[in-house]
């Protein structure tokens, strides 16, 4: 019986290997964010109608809005634009990835899972950004200041950036259980029911203190109330969020991401 041959270490170059967990992170959440700054239907939705509603809900008087306008509806949008891109887009994303068997064929590559849903959150993380630094800075262009704000004392900016994050994290976990558990069709048209829901009857655009008091009431423990109600706090009156409105994030975020790690399905 003839023995297998032996070869140094070296012999072979280039020598494959698995990469580092950051090379791998990094290179998996920039292919994610390029996808969905590449997407028309995403990009309409994460950037373009919160914009749209940027520029006409402060440059127009539909609504009744305090003074000065583009102080006032800013927080809603920026809540709207978290929304968009950890909650609607992050669910049909992944719905559509799990039908086509993108998620199927990634899992034979040495990415591990967790590693998977990291990158996508993190190009979560990456869009958000953008459309933070987009919308503030048309909103500089048309009036917006931040000094301005809570009578002259200025806006409370890093608390604001502690309540985009928090939303971020609840909507983005609630973005991967709806596009992990149910089929792809069903999660494009329910991302889209509970989008406009939201939307309109969920303290965003409206907020609670002039939706009705049993409405208000459910609006104030959903996400988008509370994150809407968090930024209005900090970039309207100057002070922190509420302890009511980050601890419905919380909740959301760790019950969400809790479910989702025991049901989301990979293909």
């Amino acid at each position: 019986m003839s023995t297998p041959p032996t070869f140094a270490e070296g012999t072979f170059a280039p020598n494959p290997a698995r990469g580092s967990l950051l090379g791998m992170l990094r290179a998996q959440a920039g292919i994610e964010t390029r996808l969905a700054l590449r997407n028309g239907e995403q990009v309409l939705l994460t950037l373009l109608i919160p914009v749209v509603l940027l520029l006409g809900l402060s440059l127009i008087p539909l609504l009744p809005v305090p003074e000065p306008r583009v102080g006032s509806v800013l927080p809603a949008i920026l809540a709207l634009a978290v929304m968009s891109s950890a909650f609607t887009s992050q669910a049909i994303a992944l719905g559509f990835d799990r039908r086509y068997g993108v998620l199927r064929r990634l899992a034979a590559t040495a990415l591990p899972r967790w590693l998977l849903v990291t990158g996508r959150l993190v190009a979560v993380l990456a869009v958000v950004v953008i459309q933070v630094v987009l919308l503030c800075v048309l909103a500089a262009l048309i009036g917006w200041r931040p000094s301005d704000m809570a009578a002259g004392a200025g806006a409370d900016l890093g608390g604001a950036v502690v309540a985009v994050l928090l939303g971020a994290a609840a909507f983005g976990a609630l973005g991967i259980l709806l596009g992990g558990t149910l089929r792809a069709e069903i999660v494009l048209a329910l991302a889209n029911v509970v989008w406009f829901v939201l939307l309109l009857a969920g303290g965003i655009v409206i907020p609670l203190s002039v939706l009705p008091e049993p409405i208000a009431t459910i609006a104030s423990f959903l996400p988008s109330g509370a994150l809407a109600e968090a930024l209005r706090a900090t970039m309207v009156e100057g002070s922190l969020p509420g302890i009511g409105p980050v601890l419905v994030l919380l909740v959301w975020a760790v019950a969400a991401g809790l479910i989702a790690a025991r049901t989301v399905r990979w293909r």
